[in-house]
């Protein structure tokens, strides 16, 4: 009974989280972008706008359901439902405190990277379903673009997993500050186990690591369709791309989806890269920063902290760069960061032979 309770709990929680983090990126994502244009944002809707989100929440709740009479009604219906679904359940392997994670398997990143790959599916079967040649096309773009940056992320991450030696997403964090069970070396050369803090997170482990994460946290704009690789969602060229038919709730579905995503990509660069729930504060003598800051409730604060930092990054980057052509993007990923990543890994493996022995 403990355990189907546990099992009802922890969705609730995951949703709830996903739901309470999209308000508040979106307002967000609203002021940034009125800072970066020097205006002001949103500001009617409740003291300083922090009620736009709620009442375009409102607003879509109360739309009604249209279906294009034309429109695949199977696939239509389901595409919000498998997009989101994909998103939701790579939260379920993710760790935000030391040992307190929704499920602790040994191949949680491969787990996540399968399961986050249906993606793909939903948003083709939104495009086809909807029968509309700008959806269609916008699904098309999609897929191309999500298939081809898979390619450096999944070349990232096997780097770091050469690194790390693990699959598993708790172990990775564990071994990137003072609770580590084996030894962690500054660029290879010091020794920081018992120092902990920055020091001792996977991106300065090596120094190729720092490459890998900037290949991963550029790959992982273009899985979130974020900007600058926003072309299947063009407005000027496809009114909306994938999702141009959803309204009312089943497009609030594909837009939870994809904030979520953003948070989703942001985490698990965190807790490959940047030390996860692990503190950046060190030990320093007789000042243990590195031991007062590690638990539960610090854990879970370190990790909305950096997490909650690279998505203002996302924003941030959305609001400044100009929106790539296909052939660019193409370029992209195909001619620098593929080779990159390869040589990155290949790195990698030279690295855990010669130093880390």
């Amino acid at each position: 009974m403990i355990d189907l309770v546990i099992h009802i709990i922890i969705p609730l929680a995951i949703f709830s989280f996903i739901a309470v983090f999209t308000l508040f990126a979106v307002y967000a994502e609203r002021k940034i972008a009125g800072f970066v244009q020097d205006r002001l944002g949103p500001m009617e809707t409740g003291k300083y706008g922090m009620l736009q989100t709620i009442a375009d929440i409102l607003k879509l709740l109360q739309k009604e359901f249209i279906t294009p009479s034309a429109a695949d009604k199977v696939l239509f219906a389901l595409a919000p439902v498998v997009i989101f679904t994909a998103v939701f359940i790579g939260f379920s392997v993710m760790p935000w405190a030391p040992n307190f994670i929704p499920a602790d398997t040994h191949t949680g990143l491969f787990f996540i990277m399968a399961v986050v790959s249906i993606d793909a599916i939903g948003i083709l079967m939104a495009g086809w379903g909807s029968n509309n040649k700008y959806s269609l096309l916008g699904a098309i773009r999609a897929i191309a673009q999500m298939v081809s940056y898979e390619i450096p992320i999944g070349l990232s991450l096997i780097a770091a997993v050469m690194i790390t030696q693990t699959l598993n997403l708790n172990d990775i964090v564990f071994n990137q500050g003072i609770l580590a069970t084996e030894h962690i070396y500054f660029f290879g050369v010091w020794d920081v186990t018992e120092v902990g803090g920055l020091f001792a997170w996977n991106i300065l482990q090596a120094p190729h690591l720092i490459v890998v994460y900037i290949i991963f946290f550029i790959a992982s704009l273009a899985e979130c369709n974020r900007a600058p690789f926003d072309i299947p969602e063009a407005e000027s060229e496809l009114i909306g791309g994938f999702h141009t038919e959803y309204g009312g709730i089943r497009f609030a579905f594909v837009f939870l989806a994809e904030y979520a995503m953003m948070f989703l990509v942001a985490m698990l660069g965190v807790v490959l890269f940047l030390g996860g729930w692990n503190t950046p504060l060190p030990n320093i003598g007789a000042l243990k920063l590195a031991e007062w800051t590690t638990g539960l409730y610090w854990g879970i604060f370190w990790t909305l902290t950096k997490s909650l930092f690279i998505v203002g990054i996302q924003m941030w980057i959305r609001w400044t760069l100009p929106r790539f052509r296909a052939d660019q993007l193409m370029n992209l990923c195909w001619k620098v960061m593929i080779p990159l990543a390869f040589l990155c890994m290949a790195i990698s493996g030279i690295w855990r032979i010669l130093v880390m022995v």
